[in-house]
């Protein structure tokens, strides 16, 4: 299966421009072939917000407002599966989400259950667990972001039964990170991958939005836990495309005749 994350600069408040970008890297993934696109967290809307309004503003019902039926449209016209980040409106409560799409329609739509920072201001907390949603190229899972530092999630996606993991996200600077070292989110993607025999495809945003830089780096990851493609550059924009083997990663959990990373859990011992 072929997985392309795109790579880009959102810009606060510019759905209309930021939608529209988005369309065009989904039209070059499927040029190259791709079969599943990732995008970044809340790339319709950008990030950083300077108040509710403004998040009332931007927000959506998913999936019937303006950018998922565009995103739907290019689903059909291409045959391919989208998980890109959006800010969701429900009835009063908005959600930092991740919407699965497929060129059917909706699949399904994550919740980011793990708030960063100035998020805890905007959004309610993700209410409806790790879902794993049947597509045509897979089972796949979403988490979004700070998700990624909480290993649970990732194993929860692999308990029921996910091929693929998709991380719309927006990575920021980690202090204490020297010059030339890899990010910590690759590695946090990495190993991830490597203990669960998961794919794993982290779709980031670059630029500097009202003053808060993010750092690119966008990858797939093999279930092996090496990246496929990237990590793209920091700070520019990118499409990135891998081919990954699903079949093999699921037959890959049983990493000898006495190991399988998920059968050896000592649950009697932690829980």
């Amino acid at each position: 299966m072929r997985i392309a994350v795109g790579q880009f600069e959102p810009r606060v408040g510019e759905k209309e421009r930021n939608v529209a970008r988005s369309l065009e890297l989904i039209d070059e993934a499927a040029a190259r072939g791709a079969q599943l696109v990732v995008l970044p967290e809340l790339c319709n809307s950008g990030y950083v917000f300077e108040s509710a309004d403004e998040l009332a503003g931007l927000a959506e019902e998913v999936p019937g407002g303006l950018t998922c039926e565009a995103w739907l449209e290019r689903c059909a016209a291409h045959g391919l599966v989208l998980v890109a980040g959006i800010a969701e409106r429900d009835g009063d409560a908005f959600y930092n989400a991740a919407v699965v799409l497929t060129p059917d329609g909706w699949a399904g739509t994550y919740r980011k259950l793990h708030l960063w920072d100035q998020e805890n201001r905007f959004f309610a907390p993700g209410d409806r667990g790790v879902p794993v949603f049947d597509t045509p190229v897979g089972r796949v899972a979403a988490l979004v972001c700070y998700d990624a530092w909480f290993p649970e999630c990732f194993r929860l996606a692999a308990l029921a039964g996910a091929d693929v993991v998709c991380i719309p996200t927006n990575w920021v600077p980690i202090p204490g990170q020297a010059e030339g070292q890899p990010a910590m989110a690759t590695l946090l993607c990495q190993a991830a991958a490597h203990v669960n025999s998961l794919v794993v495809a982290a779709a980031d945003r670059i630029g500097v939005e009202r003053g808060q830089p993010f750092i690119g780096q966008s990858l797939v990851v093999s279930h092996t836990g090496w990246a496929a493609t990237g990590p793209a550059p920091e700070a520019e924009e990118a499409l990135l495309v891998a081919d990954v083997d699903l079949a093999g990663a699921r037959a890959a959990r049983a990493w000898n005749e006495f190991n399988d990373p998920l059968a050896d859990r000592r649950i009697d011992v932690y829980g």
